[in-house]
């Protein structure tokens, strides 16, 4: 009776244990801290970075397309992947990042007071000081979610232990975030990069109780990192991806120039 008792402990506390280990986040996080200028703080340890910038960029989230309206149904206070994108890009210093979002408004609108007359003299919002976006980056998120719960008794020769197993594991689903992120040059209009990346997470359904009624714990602390956090060691591993395939960039070239005809000619 005394070893039943310790293998249905022993064997519990690997299946707990293994959960835990299971709930986090298959990657790092990737997003952290601040960026100003070239100068980061507390920023993730496993972001690629480069030693200089590449050019000048502007994140473009096209909320019209479905992957958005599907993303914003399920996750309603996320809200938009913009500024998480553009805090990865600056911290990563690989380009400047440009304003050319919702508060492109404001900066356009300081120089409509300026030319009203309304600024102070020497306010300086004369022309010719904007700077040009060299490339757009464009995000799209693809989610999944499988509810993995184990159907049947698999620990039903454990008594209680066992049945208080089967019902945890009946709850277990699993979170998964794919994500893409191409990269535009904007003066020709040639798509540059383009990557994939994706992070999963396992958790609890239902907030079921791990104890049962007679633990303090339940099963909602595994779920305490949210959804977000996924979305965003997907849009951190897409990053690096792309980081590590631009590091070795060599363009694309067609015989007789790009966009006069190509190779692939047609009947008359």
């Amino acid at each position: 009776m005394q070893m039943s008792r310790l293998n249905s402990f022993l064997l519990s506390s690997l299946f707990f244990s293994t959960l835990a280990i299971l709930s986090m986040p298959l990657h790092a996080d990737g997003v952290s801290g601040s960026a100003a200028g070239g100068s980061t703080s507390g920023a993730d340890s496993q972001l690629e970075s480069c030693a200089e910038p590449l050019g000048t960029l502007a994140v473009h989230e096209d909320q019209t397309a479905s992957w958005w309206h599907h993303y914003y149904r399920r996750y309603p206070t996320l809200g938009s992947t913009t500024p998480l994108l553009r805090l990865m890009v600056q911290q990563s210093n690989c380009f400047v990042v440009v304003e050319r979002g919702k508060a492109m408004e404001n900066v356009m609108g300081e120089r409509e007071l300026e030319q009203a007359g309304e600024t102070r003299e020497g306010s300086n919002f004369g022309k010719g000081q904007m700077v040009a976006a060299d490339y757009t980056m464009s995000p799209e998120i693809q989610i999944s979610e499988e509810t993995g719960g184990a159907k049947g008794k698999l620990f039903g020769k454990l008594g209680g232990a066992g049945d208080l197993l089967d019902s945890v594991a009946g709850k277990l689903k699993r979170d998964e975030a794919s994500t893409t992120l191409l990269l535009i040059d904007n003066r020709s209009s040639v798509q540059v990069a383009a990557a994939q990346g994706s992070s999963k997470k396992f958790s609890f359904g239902g907030g079921v109780g791990i104890f049962g009624s007679q633990g303090g714990g339940t099963a909602s602390a595994f779920t305490k990192t949210p959804e977000g956090k996924v979305i965003a060691a997907a849009f951190a591993n897409s990053y690096n991806n792309m980081v590590k395939a631009l590091r070795n960039y060599r363009a694309q070239n067609v015989k007789g120039g790009l966009g006069k005809g190509g190779k692939l000619q047609v009947g008359e």
